[in-house]
Order: C-alpha cells, then structure tokens, then sequence
C-alpha cells in the first residue's frame, strides 16, 4: 500500500509520475509543517501563504532531491525558506502579538497523570502559552525560525543548520540570543515556583512552558537566512 511506503519512496514515486504520491506525503507531515509555519510567520494568514508557497514549490522541484538530508528536512527547509520570504516581501511587524486563539483554547493544558487542573490552574496556564507564543512574536526572523525549530519542534542543532542552510554556529548563536531575550520577557512566568509549569516540547531549555502543537482550526486544505 502507498501509505506504508516512507517518505523517499513516496517522493520517487511522485517524480516518476504517480498522481497520488506527494498527497500522501505532505499529509503525513501537514501539521508538523504547518505549525513550524505558523510559528515562524506569527500571523495565520502569512503562515497559510507561506505554506502554500512552500508546497508548491517542493512539488515542483521534488525531481532536486538528492538524498543528502532526510525528506522532512528537505521538506521543512523548503517551507521555512518560504514563510521567511513571506514574511519580508509582507513587511510584517516584528512585534505584533499572535492572536490568542493560535493555542487551541479548546485543547485542555496538560496534568500530571492521576490530577486534574482546577479552572484556576487552567486560567492560568492558558494565559502562559499566549505570553511564552507573544514574546516568540517579538524575535526577528532568523531567531524566530531557530527557537521553533530546536526548542519547540525538538530538531537537533545539525538538522536545524540543513533546513535553514546555515552553520550550526549560526543556528546556535540565534537560538542562544532568542532564548535571551525570551527569558527577559518570560521572567515573570519562569520566576513562578508555586505553580504546575507544562511540560515542555523537547529541546526546550528548563523552566521554559510548553505552548503546544500551534496546530488551529482550519489549515490550509492546499496546498535565505536571516538573523
């Protein structure tokens, strides 16, 4: 069956013709890509476009692979690269906060396991996520894209310098100054000890909450580095 094959099969059998192929790709990878997209552009609707611009651009250029990093790095390289020019050819401000229904609202925050939260507790988690996805907001570009990539969609720094075409001293020294600046941000809610912090994504540095799959209603049904 199509859908066992993996995804360098799948990508082969796209170039050689079969119709369905790059479909059953991209679904199996469409909300890990679509919430790095939305990560990294901080705006649905610049998320959506970039995407789309991403996808489109690698089934058009799905033929350039060549096996030297794994399909979804190839594949996160290519959206990125494309929510980053998104996001200069928009102009967008830097600053602007992301709305507050980006965090799944409806989604409960995570428990320990044998407790729940009382809706104080729930109140006040929520109100974290949308100041930790605010203060993400405020990262340029380059350090946007670093920070969502290894801290909160858990890559390694090596797979982070392939899918942004940069050295892995770059990567690092973006994610070093974006987790600065978040821990000046976020000094209030890390300073909190009398409070259940949220499990956080692997790859986040301690004391840092979890803001969760950014994966809302409604994604899109189509589909150069900075600093």
């Amino acid at each position: 069956m199509a859908s066992e094959l993996s995804d360098a099969d799948l990508l082969s059998a796209h170039v050689t013709g079969d119709p369905d192929a790059f479909g059953l790709l991209f679904a199996r990878h469409r909300d890990r890509l679509w919430a790095v997209a939305l990560r990294t552009c901080g705006h649905p609707e610049v998320a959506a476009d970039g995407l789309q611009e991403g996808v489109v651009a690698a089934f058009r250029r799905a033929d350039s692979f060549r096996g030297e990093a794994a399909v979804t790095t190839w594949l996160h390289r290519i959206v990125v690269n494309a929510c980053l020019d998104r996001l200069r050819a928009e102009k967008v401000r830097r600053a602007d906060p992301l709305p507050d229904d980006l965090d799944e609202p409806d989604r409960a925050p995570r428990a320990t396991v044998g407790t729940e939260l009382d809706p104080a507790q729930q109140g006040l988690a929520a109100e974290r996520r949308r100041q930790v996805l605010d203060a993400l907001a405020t990262l340029p570009a380059g350090q946007r894209a670093a920070v969502v990539l290894v801290d909160m969609e858990g890559y390694s720094v090596a797979e982070v310098a392939q899918i942004l075409e940069c050295a892995e001293g770059t990567v690092k020294s973006r994610c070093s100054r974006g987790r600065a600046r978040l821990a000046v941000l976020l000094a209030g809610i890390l300073g909190e000890d009398d409070v259940t912090t949220p499990t956080r994504a692997p790859g986040n540095p301690p004391g840092t909450p979890d803001v969760g799959p950014m994966t809302p209603r409604g994604p899109p049904a189509g589909t150069a580095a900075v600093d």
